[in-house]
């Protein structure tokens, strides 16, 4: 019951980030990385978060990887560089949700945040979070995408169910 719905929410993480790196493309650079007041500055910034946090979780599921200790760190702001990481991050989620039983994600999952401070919970709930914050920052980087362009790309999962579809 987990394991699929787990992986269709890493599938549409890979649609959903296309589509998002597809529009900020169309962003010159300056107002990439311009500070327009969202929680982490820019889109850039954004985005850059998105793909640290990703590595503070991928490496306590999978215990290796960039440790990452600053959630706000700007990796790049190359964009084809972010891009290039933000693919290897959503492979390596692909690769952790298909390497998972069903019975493992009912499992107590133990891991410590970047305070030090430990938590345990079962491994699904863990995962919701875990996409549940992939959708939050994708949405305020469709708000900035929409302040800077005027528009920005429809990411809700009916979409990706729609598109699936044909």
């Amino acid at each position: 019951m987990f394991k699929p719905y787990f992986a269709r929410f890493a599938a549409y993480n890979i649609w959903a980030n296309g589509k998002l790196y597809d529009a900020a493309s169309a962003v010159p650079e300056v107002d990439r990385t311009r500070d327009v007041g969202a929680f982490f500055g820019s889109l850039s910034g954004t985005l850059n978060h998105m793909i640290v946090a990703d590595r503070v979780w991928l490496r306590r599921f999978l215990g290796d990887g960039p440790e990452e200790t600053q959630l706000s760190r700007v990796i790049t702001h190359d964009l084809a560089e972010l891009r290039s990481l933000r693919d290897a991050e959503d492979g390596r989620i692909s690769d952790f949700i298909a390497s998972r039983t069903e019975a493992d994600f009912a499992e107590t999952f133990s891991y410590r945040n970047i305070a030090g401070h430990e938590f345990s919970q079962p491994l699904s709930e863990t995962l919701a979070h875990f996409f549940n914050h992939h959708t939050h920052h994708r949405g305020q980087a469709h708000g900035i995408l929409t302040h800077l362009t005027g528009k920005a790309p429809e990411l809700d999962l009916l979409y990706y169910i729609r598109d699936l579809e044909g």
